[in-house]
């Protein structure tokens, strides 16, 4: 994918789509508070595992959920992102065929003695029931399957699926289903390990036990410990069985996605799922099954167009003060030190472009969407990267007050002002991250954009701003201490003697420094300074009371 000519605008700036959802229930059955609430929380954090879109996500009238999403006409992807139930399923295959007939029938004589055949041996047909005969001793019993149950599957087509309602059938007996392909029809047993036992699940490139990727698409499950035991005794149970019994059907909202062979037991909790993935739909699964299933079926009932919340005003007013803002660092920084200050307005301008293609790149290739609380953290970074220069151009003067020469002092007061600056970034970024892990919404957005111009000062100040000072230092119109670059030996206590080093004197000590040191006070010790000069005063005029001595 392409970058656009600027980041993708958010909700509240650009306007988006409105999704109603409204839950799928039976006659009589009703959906709780806690449920909606549980979805809403699901659907928000699948939304925003695709990226920092900050939905508004909200309930209607309680039994609805209103999801108001940046962007026009919102693709497939993104309603199955949202909608799907994503209740994921692990069974044993009973019975497999083709989409409109079985072509496997069971062969295996049923457990604990149960027999197809009446027992004076005459040919009877049993009258169909939904009850087993005999107790199944396991989800691959043939046991399960009753005549009545074998005919339903060999009459179940494919085409079915959709009315069949399999994505609510009970955990507890058979399943009939297709898988998502409509080319294969399975029964299957009982339900035997929960989606609800997958701890984490992650999207990747399926590789060979030597290591090398095939480039297949793949969907990689952990199982916590309650799935990890059952899934290596289903796994261990299968793999003696003839085929079509030695095959687990992993089943998502009631159809098949893939039934492998039980070639070896799996004893460390992970399995792999693959079935003709992209990368986009392995992602989309991978986020549904490691943010839990909803815990009822949603279905759309309308998708409309809404326009921005703010709107392109409030967005011009936001880059119009980040420009003021900008302006005023310029401004100071010019000021308080002269030509020096050109350093700090070329490292910012680095910085902004730096920036724009990083949120760009976020924004077309992440999912990130620019808010104006985006806008917000990008304005307040203005300053904290100046602040950045500022430390680092104070520990170069205290340097030049010491006597040091100019390339003495850019080196010296780089150790000591990179400390500190690292000090200060740190608890920013630290800050970002909390917020961005523990908000929503915009807050998140704020956070994100304060984190990477965070990560970008730092990479400016070393890469850029130091490496220009090192060479400004050497050239002969900076190492001459001229009143207009910024370090003027009279402003900062000490006077020039060739070869980009200075000597301190008295009368500079009595005029520039002075000053400086008196500028430099806290209240504290100004008092302290005038007190002590008060009781000097106090001490020199009193009478002596000394006698005179005898001549």
């Amino acid at each position: 994918m392409g970058l656009g000519v600027g980041p993708k605008l958010a909700l509240d700036l650009e306007g988006g789509t409105q999704i109603i959802l409204t839950p799928n229930l039976e006659d009589g059955e009703s959906v709780t508070d806690e449920q909606l609430q549980q979805a809403k929380e699901i659907i928000r954090n699948r939304i925003d595992a695709a990226g920092v879109v900050e939905p508004e996500i909200t309930t209607e009238g309680g039994d609805k959920i209103i999801i108001s999403i940046p962007g026009k006409n919102p693709d497939e992807t993104t309603l199955q992102r949202i909608k799907a139930s994503a209740k994921m399923e692990f069974r044993a295959v009973l019975l497999a065929g083709g989409p409109a007939s079985s072509s496997v029938s069971p062969t295996d004589e049923p457990s604990d003695g149960a027999s197809d055949e009446p027992a004076d041996g005459a040919t009877e047909t049993p009258a169909p029931t939904a009850t087993p005969t005999a107790t199944p001793t396991d989800g691959s019993d043939l046991a399960w399957v009753t005549p009545q149950l074998q005919e339903q599957f060999d009459a179940f087509s494919c085409d079915q699926v959709e009315d069949a309602g399999t994505n609510a059938a009970p955990s507890d007996v058979p399943l009939i289903t297709c898988d998502q392909d409509r080319t294969e029809k399975f029964l299957l047993g009982p339900v035997e390990v929960e989606g609800a036992d997958i701890s984490d699940a992650q999207a990747g490139l399926k590789t060979t036990s030597t290591g090398v990727t095939t480039g297949e698409w793949v969907v990689n499950l952990s199982f916590n410990g309650a799935g990890t035991e059952a899934f290596s005794k289903v796994t261990t149970r299968l793999v003696p069985l003839e085929t079509p019994r030695n095959r687990f059907a992993v089943v998502l909202d009631g159809q098949v996605v893939i039934a492998p062979s039980a070639n070896d037991p799996i004893n460390d909790g992970r399995a792999q799922i693959s079935g003709g993935f992209t990368q986009e739909s392995a992602k989309i699964l991978a986020d549904q099954l490691k943010f839990g299933a909803l815990p009822v079926g949603f279905t759309v009932e309308s998708i409309d167009s809404i326009s921005a919340t703010l709107g392109t005003t409030q967005l011009q007013s936001g880059l119009i003060a980040g420009l003021i803002g900008l302006l005023l660092v310029f401004v100071y920084s010019l000021f308080q030190y002269r030509l020096l200050g050109t350093v700090t307005i070329a490292s910012l301008i680095v910085a902004g472009v730096i920036t724009y293609f990083v949120v760009n790149i976020m924004s077309w290739r992440e999912g990130y969407r620019l808010s104006l609380a985006g806008v917000a953290g990008l304005i307040v970074a203005i300053g904290f990267t100046a602040d950045s220069f500022i430390v680092y151009f104070e520990r170069i003067r205290d340097e030049l007050r010491d006597g040091r020469g100019l390339v003495g002092a850019v080196e010296a007061g780089w150790k000591r002002a990179l400390r500190t600056v690292l000090a200060a970034k740190s608890v920013n970024l630290l800050s970002a991250v909390i917020l961005f892990v523990l908000a929503v919404g915009s807050v998140r957005g704020f956070a994100l954009t304060l984190g990477v111009t965070t990560i970008i000062d730092v990479i400016i100040v070393i890469l850029f701003t130091h490496p220009t000072l090192q060479l400004l230092a050497t050239t002969r119109f900076f190492s001459s201490g001229h009143p207009a670059t910024g370090l003027d030996p009279t402003a900062l206590g000490a006077v020039y003697r060739g070869r980009a080093e200075f000597r301190i004197s008295k009368d500079a000590r009595r005029a520039g420094a002075s000053r400086e040191a008196e500028r430099r006070q806290t209240i504290a010790e100004r008092k302290a300074a005038e007190l002590a000069a008060a009781n000097a005063g106090k001490s020199s005029s009193k009478p002596s009371t000394g006698k005179k001595e005898a001549r």
